[in-house]
């Protein structure tokens, strides 16, 4: 374990490194940090940090940079995450607010998110198998051709145009309707499969065929695979820390084309909390010069997605994850109320 002193030192080092850009000197930090010892003194320190891995000396000068190790160790013991100021909780409030359906919260959301923190946002759509039921619409388009609506608790729309078996007159679909949602409404998506699997036993042996074919339509909406959408944005950001990478941005811009090596990043949904990975942690190869910072976000105190930043590994971890916790936050909010 390291003192409180070599630590306080290490923060140091990470704070001037990421405001300043240049690797940091020993007489830097006693004049701009208060650190009650001499220059000496934290020479040593800074000989031990760098012994155990934690900073590194990136050429021949008198400088140093922490590593993903130090990067580490300094989120670890990040005492708290900077708050936004009320200038800034306003403006992500009257931004989100705005937001007409789910596909606008998102995109606003990663807007938002890029513009706070100057990094890549990445926002992973509602996952539909966290979601409950919140209506079934069923909606006659042609005597034998019926539109399927699924609407869940997280205000997403699932649109699918069935053909019946024969035609299914507005009376029977309206009774269809009525019995299907006194069932599912409400409900967890997990639990639907169970529930309504002998509502066709209640029809008239006519209209058996076309309330099956409407539950195997519902029940294929549920179970595929949508929930693995993704909204990024703010990937122009990037090519401002070009010296950051220290051969080429372009592994990093490959990685994240690719939609399962993002959903990976940000993690599991359902687990809630505040993520941070840095460099090497990150097992894609691509993203080793980076870090991700991910929380979880839903309504009701349970997550149903994740959002997060992918930036390099010299970050203000302070206040990007206090600006990820905050729009999580409010889009958690905005779910809740839609």
């Amino acid at each position: 374990m390291l003192s409180e002193r070599r630590l306080q030192v290490l923060r140091a080092i990470v704070q001037d490194y990421v405001g300043t850009e240049e690797p940091v000197g020993s007489k830097a930090l006693t004049e701009r940090h208060n650190l009650g010892v001499s220059p000496a003194t934290v020479r040593n320190d800074m000989a031990a940090l760098e012994d155990e891995g934690y900073i590194a000396q990136p050429h021949t000068s008198a400088g140093r940079i922490p590593t993903d190790k130090g990067y580490r160790l300094f989120v670890d013991k990040l005492a708290e995450v900077k708050p936004l100021t009320a200038p800034e909780r306003r403006a992500i409030q009257n931004f989100l607010d705005g937001a007409v359906d789910l596909d606008d919260v998102v995109a606003r959301t990663v807007r938002l998110l890029a513009q706070l923190t100057r990094q890549v946002a990445v926002v992973q759509y509602p996952s539909l198998t966290r979601s409950t039921v919140r209506h079934v619409e069923l909606l006659s388009m042609a005597p034998a051709r019926v539109m399927l609506v699924l609407i869940t608790d997280t205000g997403r729309v699932e649109q699918r145009m069935i053909d019946c078996p024969a035609p299914f007159g507005e009376t029977s679909l309206a009774d269809l309707r009525a019995r299907l949602n006194s069932r599912v409404a409400g409900r967890r998506f997990t639990d639907v499969p169970q529930l309504v699997q002998d509502l066709p036993d209640g029809f008239e042996a006519e209209d058996r065929g076309t309330v099956q074919t409407v539950l195997s339509t519902l029940l294929e909406t549920l179970v595929e695979r949508t929930e693995e959408r993704l909204m990024i944005g703010g990937t122009a950001n990037l090519t401002r820390f070009g010296h950051d990478f220290p051969l080429t941005i372009r592994p990093v811009l490959e990685a994240l084309e690719e939609q399962v090596v993002l959903l990976k990043l940000l993690g599991e949904a359902k687990d809630p909390g505040m993520t941070v990975r840095i460099g090497h942690e990150n097992a894609h190869e691509g993203l080793n010069s980076t870090s991700v910072v991910s929380v979880g976000y839903g309504s009701g105190g349970e997550a149903v997605a994740k959002l997060g930043v992918v930036g390099p590994t010299r970050m203000d971890y302070p206040g990007t994850m206090g600006a990820v916790r905050a729009v999580a936050r409010y889009v958690g909010q905005i779910l809740a109320e839609s």
